[in-house]
């Protein structure tokens, strides 16, 4: 039997998932949230923040930690109930619904991380990344980053995606029953981890996380330990030669990217090291070849020398794939909600006589636990008064009307890359968050301190869109896993409220102990310029650009928009040998152009270490696989906070490892 919080009972038929379930005791949805799951979930919420901090400001690539979440969630709560269950003090059992909920709490509030900025549009306001722009350098163009300011604005902007469609919660799982993969994927694995099979696999899985998490510790205190100096260490040997290692080619023993690289799509990898052979290899030493003549000598990381076409070639590439991706989505969008609409009304509702028991009982459990439109509604309209009134005290450049304007416009993009993402799993926020740089940027004007408004209302569209439809993939997995939307949606909001405050210091320990920023440092956050060159194309134009780095722009911009209109094409028409699979990614073959193709080497090694995994042992792979790679990340990510308190304090590594 399926039981409620009020004892309600339902059979579940036939084989399937609830079959499973059907003598487990569904708890109400304030017991779906315990005290001991907030806890988990803030404890995990600080570890997930620093990883995603530390992905950030390297290069910008993070992949999906659900599963990790998941189960991290799953083994500290299952290891503290065992133990109090053994002393006969247990009280509430441990289930499926408190995991969805712990799961949610820290996916949110690790979502913080990325959608903050603080690697991004937020480092684009700060006067050293805008020493390299060179131009729009002016004291109402930058903004010292600071806590004081950084926490109040996140508080301010980070909850309205929650509210912006929550009203369409109903239409988009129920009526649409959109996928969303990611949501899906989670719900499956917290229900194979809470079955007898499934507890046994996910112990193991555990174990297998925690060895290459204390490995990859372990490796990272080793490397500290002979890196006494700015030029020694591991990451310093140049592994494929000299010549190679001047064009950022070198293998740097990393193995968050030996675990990124695992957790990505192999034409991810590919991708990347494709487009550092192109930029580093190719375009690079011919453009250098012009110096003199197409750019003045010996500028250094100005924008106005080789580092502008870096900057801006990558730019452009970025914005057409995600122009297309927008266009494309938005085309996909409508098409799939009218067929939707249509459909649901030649049907006549015939499709409710043919539910299965087991999606009747996931949707009783869905509705029953109502969250007021009034609510919804009324919580997004205090958040834009609130805005209308806080941000311009935080930025002045920004003004109540082009606040209020955004956040009219918000709701519309949220439900599109809601929508977007429940059909194919895509989120687009960080290009509405582009989009939103470039309009607000030339609306303000430079002399008014244009780049800083374009860079704060990126922050204001890229939090809302990123957390909508991460709301929206969280009730999917919810509605799979019987917990309740309310629980669902409280977690979101608790989760969010730690991100607001867990980020802000974290990122204050990175910006503490190292300058961030530097194309040549440990943490070069190469997202902080482009961003501001964004700012800059809007308020400026094309008029300040190096000689020939606008054709080359439109030419990339055409080519990657070509590349996935091609992409597209094949995946429409052409099934038999799937040519779409090997056609590389315009977005990932841009982030080299800036940093060069040393973690695309260590990405590509982690395809190459799974590949072989599959090809020896498919299933081991596939069960150990996401537990070995997510260890490797969270190992060496967390060996960053005693390395950056060492460098707070001033103590310096005992050896010096050179080549």
């Amino acid at each position: 039997m399926v039981r409620s919080g009020d004892d309600d009972q339902e059979r579940v038929g036939g084989d399937s998932t609830e079959k499973a379930f059907e003598d487990e005791y569904v708890p109400p949805w304030q017991k779906q949230i315990t005290l001991r799951a907030m806890v988990t979930g803030l404890i995990l919420s600080v570890v997930f923040n620093f990883i995603v901090c530390k992905l950030n400001l390297t290069t910008g690539i993070i992949p999906s930690l659900n599963v990790a979440a998941g189960l991290l969630g799953f083994a500290g709560v299952r290891s503290w109930t065992a133990v109090i269950d053994k002393c006969g003090m247990l009280k509430q059992p441990f289930t499926r619904q408190e995991n969805t909920v712990i799961q949610t709490c820290v996916v949110a509030s690790s979502g913080i991380a990325f959608s903050s900025g603080t690697a991004s549009y937020m480092l684009g306001m700060s006067p050293y990344v805008a020493a390299q722009a060179d131009a729009g350098n002016t004291p109402n163009n930058t903004k010292k980053l600071a806590i004081s300011w950084m926490l109040p604005y996140l508080f301010v902007v980070s909850f309205a995606g929650l509210f912006s469609i929550v009203a369409l919660r109903k239409m988009m799982i129920l009526k649409y029953k959109l996928t969303y993969p990611s949501g899906t994927a989670t719900a499956y694995l917290i229900n194979c981890f809470h079955t007898p099979k499934g507890a046994k696999l996910a112990k193991k899985q555990v174990g297998w996380l925690f060895k290459s998490f204390g490995c990859s510790f372990i490796f990272g205190a080793v490397q500290w330990l002979v890196k006494r100096e700015e030029e020694c260490g591991f990451d310093k040997l140049p592994t494929f030669g000299s010549k190679a290692y001047a064009k950022r080619f070198y293998f740097d023993f990393s193995p968050t990217y030996i675990g990124v690289g695992m957790l990505c799509p192999y034409m991810v990898n590919i991708s990347l090291l494709i487009g550092a052979i192109i930029s580093w290899a190719i375009m690079w030493p011919m453009i250098e070849a012009k110096e003199g003549d197409w750019y003045p000598a010996n500028l250094g990381s100005s924008l106005h020398g080789i580092q502008g076409y870096r900057v801006f070639i990558a730019i452009a590439t970025m914005l057409g794939d995600g122009l297309f991706h927008f266009g494309y989505m938005l085309v996909v969008t409508i098409l799939s909600f009218r067929k939707k609409t249509s459909r649901q009304k030649d049907s006549s509702g015939e499709e409710g006589g043919e539910e299965g028991d087991e999606e009747k009982v996931r949707n009783e459990y869905f509705l029953k636990d109502r969250i007021p439109n009034w609510a919804a509604v009324g919580g997004y309209c205090a958040i834009i008064v609130i805005s209308m009134i806080a941000v311009p005290f935080i930025f002045h450049s920004l003004k109540w009307y082009h606040i209020l304007v955004a956040y009219l416009i918000a709701p519309i993009l949220a439900f599109c890359n809601s929508y977007g993402s429940g059909l194919t799993d895509w989120s687009l926020a960080s290009n509405y968050g582009k989009i939103a740089i470039l309009a607000f940027s030339s609306w303000v004007g430079l002399e008014n301190g244009g780049v800083i408004a374009g860079l704060a209302s990126c922050g204001l569209m890229m939090s809302i869109v990123d957390s909508a439809s991460g709301l929206m993939g969280d009730f999917k997995t919810g509605y799979l896993t019987l917990a309740s939307p309310r629980s669902m949606f409280v977690s979101q909001l608790i989760g969010t409220a730690m991100g607001c405050i867990i980020t802000p210091p974290i990122f204050w320990i990175f910006n503490s102990a190292y300058k961030l920023g530097d194309p040549e440092g440990p943490y070069p956050a190469p997202y902080g310029l482009v961003y501001r060159g964004i700012a800059l194309l809007g308020v400026e134009g094309f008029g300040n650009l190096p000689k020939n780095c606008l054709k080359l722009s439109v030419w990339f911009f055409f080519a990657a928009v070509v590349i996935n209109l091609l992409t597209q094409l094949l995946k429409k028409f052409e099934t038999k040998y799937r040519i779409y699979r090997f056609i590389p990614s315009p977005m990932c073959m841009a982030i080299p152009f800036y940093l060069g193709g040393y973690f695309a080497i260590d990405m590509c090694l982690g395809s190459l270490i799974l590949f072989g995994w599959q090809t020896y042992n498919k299933q081991k792979a596939k069960d150990f696989g996401s537990a070995l790679a997510s260890g490797l990340i969270c190992g060496n990510s967390l060996w960053g906070i005693p390395e950056a308190v060492l460098a707070l304090a001033g103590v310096k590594a005992p050896f010096c490892m050179k080549a």
